[in-house]
């Protein structure tokens, strides 16, 4: 179960609040912790909005040693995912999840806050 510090909700709930990680997304989050050598007990994913991309705003995926004061931080088990309060604005609702397919493979961001997204899949507009 996934444990905010405003709410609980689970990872593949529907998109209401919060930001949502599907199982798939977090085994590959586990597994990429591991071989970035970040504590999991302290560190975590961040995932942000920067400007930029071909529709305005760009996803913003890596890995953190700590949260900062001001971030939200969403509990998935074992896996801390950490956002800052301006991209908050932009991710609130979203689910990231993984896709492995012929062509390629990767983080998808399924964000219900995308009034217009582009072809790459990280870019988008509000």
């Amino acid at each position: 179960m996934a444990t905010t510090t405003e709410e609980a909700t689970k990872p593949t709930a529907p998109t209401k609040g919060g930001v949502k990680v599907t199982e798939k997304a977090l085994a590959k989050v586990r597994s990429a912790i591991v071989k970035e050598g970040i504590s999991p007990e302290q560190g975590g994913l961040r995932l942000g909005v920067q400007g930029g991309g071909c529709s305005g705003l760009s996803y913003n995926i890596r890995f953190d040693t700590q949260p900062r004061e001001r971030d939200r931080i969403f509990q998935f088990g074992d896996v801390r995912v950490f956002v800052d309060p301006k991209s908050f604005i932009y991710l609130n609702g979203m689910v990231l999840d993984y896709q492995e397919t012929l062509m390629q493979q990767g983080f998808v961001f399924v964000n219900p806050n995308a009034s217009k997204s582009c072809g790459c899949g990280t870019s988008f507009s509000g």
